[in-house]
């Protein structure tokens, strides 16, 4: 690799970067925790969602190294499989909407005027709406009065696309400002005028000459949003309008622990301490991209 070209320097700024750097580390160990929760199954020789009344809350043992829950199910087992339903919640979601966002910001920051004028009209109306109040009315919409099919209202997995398009439809307008301010100052540049002078369509203009220029400041957001994505997912599971069971989340997790916080207090800390800390890593490797893509930053 060129040790003069962009992506090089970005990754030398990026690597004096050290809490975005354990961050990676952090993160990595996670997901290859979850990926491989049915090798932890088979090790343990149970079931994540194994019912077991007369091993009902007991301590970590060989067994059971985190120890079971309130039905006798394996703690560790159900974090793991929780942790592949919040992680992939969150990485969805942020990708989803910052797609949506990007779509819209490219649109009203290329074209302006009237167009221009109502998409961001919309996005500040988005903005203005209380979030929380509208993500717990949102979630507790019955889906069989919409007119779905019945496969689909009673599917196990229904309750994760719901918590996609809800954050999906909600979230996209940080990246939408982002992108938007972003080509208007890149549609003035010679290139774009250059492209446009030998007859490029504005479509090819947007998509493959702006919106290459815009991928860094789009992944830096949707890094810095994955982490306010799981942090939405539990809210909701906590509410009980989240993911629901048996399909395990670690906010679903804290629902059922919160009554059993004085008998079995770990249950509420294992799930909440994993949120914090996925929260928190994807907070400090967003921070660590936004200071690599920062062209005017010290190599």
């Amino acid at each position: 690799m060129n040790k003069n070209s962009p992506l090089f320097l970005a990754f030398r700024r990026f690597r004096r970067h050290k809490l975005a750097i354990f961050s990676v580390c952090v993160l990595l160990s996670m997901v290859l925790a979850v990926v491989f929760a049915p090798l932890f199954e088979a090790w343990l020789g149970v079931g994540a969602n194994d019912v077991d009344l007369y091993s009902r809350m007991v301590g970590p043992s060989l067994s059971h190294p985190l120890g079971t829950d309130e039905l006798g199910r394996d703690v560790l087992l159900r974090l793991l499989y929780g942790g592949r339903i919040s992680l992939f919640t969150g990485l969805t979601a942020a990708c989803f909407a910052a797609t949506i966002g990007t779509v819209i910001g490219l649109l009203a920051g290329y074209f302006g005027g009237r167009l221009d004028a109502v998409l961001m009209r919309l996005t500040d109306s988005i903005i203005a709406l209380p979030l929380l109040p509208l993500l717990i009315v949102l979630a507790a919409i019955d889906l069989s009065k919409l007119g779905l099919p019945q496969a689909i209202v009673e599917s196990e997995n229904v309750s994760f696309y719901r918590i996609v398009l809800i954050v999906a439809i909600t979230g996209w307008t940080a990246v939408a400002r982002l992108v938007r301010g972003a080509t208007l100052s890149i549609k003035e540049r010679e290139f774009i005028m250059a492209a446009q002078g030998v007859g490029a369509g504005h479509l090819h203009v947007m998509f493959s000459h702006i919106l290459p220029n815009l991928l860094s400041p789009i992944i830096v957001a949707v890094t810095l949003s994955i982490g306010g994505v799981i942090l939405l997912e539990s809210v909701l599971s906590f509410f009980g309008l989240g993911i629901q069971p048996p399909m395990a989340s670690w906010g679903n997790m804290l629902t059922n622990a919160q009554q059993l916080i004085w008998e079995a207090p770990m249950l509420a800390v294992y799930p909440g301490l994993l949120i914090f800390i996925t929260v928190i890593s994807f907070n400090f490797l967003g921070d660590g991209l936004q200071d690599a893509f920062d062209p005017k930053a010290e190599y």
